[in-house]
């Protein structure tokens, strides 16, 4: 595991490899790329590092969330709107393991208070995999809540692939 609350950057970009092969307006031949990516993350970094990439990328999205809304009349209330619409909608995931919820929820909570949300959890030991895939759902949900908010499908998913993108141009 990385030091506190630092997570290694391709295990950032696997964790949203991992978003889009959940979205549907990912085409197959770039949902297999996707897979491919976060199998070779995890073959080098570990589960745990693309699952502390997944709660990274959670508390970057409920942040963000949070800092585009706020100001406005219908900004979202991170207590009483953002995090209760996130968790209602897991049941629709069947493969969500509700035991997890608690602790997916205090992720969102750490990240909504303006925590570190890796540094918050690591208090908690290594991620599970039936944690780590409810995270990966709650990230597709913060996603798919930050399209429907600005009425752009997929915008999020561009801006992210462009930050991965300009962050390995800044590199080279």
């Amino acid at each position: 595991m990385s030091s506190e609350g630092v997570v290694v950057d391709e295990a950032i970009r696997a964790a949203w490899d991992s978003y889009r092969v959940l979205e549907k307006r990912t085409s197959a031949k770039e949902r297999q790329e996707a897979q491919l990516r976060v199998q070779a993350a995890v073959g080098v970094y570990g589960r745990e590092e693309v699952s502390r990439g997944t709660v990274f990328l959670v508390g970057v999205l409920t942040g963000y969330l949070i800092a585009e809304q706020s100001g406005g009349e219908d900004r979202l209330d991170p207590l009483s709107d953002l995090i209760p619409a996130v968790i209602r909608r897991l049941p629709g995931f069947e493969m969500a393991d509700p035991a997890q919820v608690p602790m997916v929820t205090g992720v969102l909570m750490a990240a909504a208070m303006g925590m570190d949300a890796v540094a918050w959890r690591d208090r908690f030991g290594q991620i599970p995999p039936e944690e780590a895939l409810v995270h990966s759902f709650v990230l597709w949900l913060l996603a798919d809540l930050f399209d429907s908010l600005i009425g752009q499908p997929g915008s999020i998913d561009r801006m992210m692939r462009e930050t991965f993108d300009s962050m390995a141009t800044e590199r080279r």
